[in-house]
């Protein structure tokens, strides 16, 4: 019985610790900063998502190693290498396979529902203010963070934030993330 008991407490400590959410001081600058400016616009703050961000640090990472900005052909920053456990693409300014970012909250981290993802890239590398300054003047970039044009009907009830190396990505999602996942600062 002891035995069993053991692997119980050991499975569930690993589990426990698998499922912390650690912010760098600069994700955290970046949240902090998005739900500054909604304030600003009279908005709601909007629910941390650990599955979003989970997605979002995930790509970051493949941004960094395996992404050159400079030389990228017609991908985007939206697109996926095929260099880990998920479906690579190529995401294109025309959006024809638009799909295949929308679906990686699900494919990676299990989110319920879609997602929709900006992106940053700097040579100095990726940082909040500058990130935030960029979008909010950007056209493209900006409804999202302040729901306005397109995305005035939506609901964000999730947002997930990624900064590493020379990106900063940030996810939005219209589902509720249930989960329990502790968020820790690095």
């Amino acid at each position: 019985m002891k035995s069993i008991f053991l692997v119980v407490l050991i499975l569930h400590t690993i589990a426990g610790a698998a499922q912390d959410i650690c912010l760098s001081p600069e994700e955290k600058k970046l949240f902090d900063l998005i739900m500054d400016y909604r304030k600003s616009k009279k908005l709601k703050p909007l629910p941390f998502s650990s599955k979003l961000t989970r997605v979002a640090q995930t790509h970051v990472r493949d941004l960094d190693a395996n992404f050159d900005y400079e030389n990228r052909g017609d991908c985007n920053p939206h697109s996926w290498s095929d260099k880990g456990s998920w479906t690579a693409c190529c995401y294109t300014a025309d959006h024809a396979k638009a799909e295949c970012m929308w679906n990686k909250p699900k494919e990676i981290s299990g989110y319920a529902g879609a997602g929709y993802e900006i992106a940053y890239w700097s040579s100095g590398g990726a940082a909040a203010v500058e990130g935030l300054e960029g979008w909010k003047k950007s056209p493209g970039h900006n409804p999202l963070l302040i729901n306005s044009g397109r995305w005035e009907k939506l609901i964000w009830k999730g947002i997930g934030v990624g900064v590493y190396g020379k990106y900063a990505v940030v996810w939005f999602g219209e589902d509720e993330d249930k989960s329990k996942i502790k968020v820790c600062n690095e």
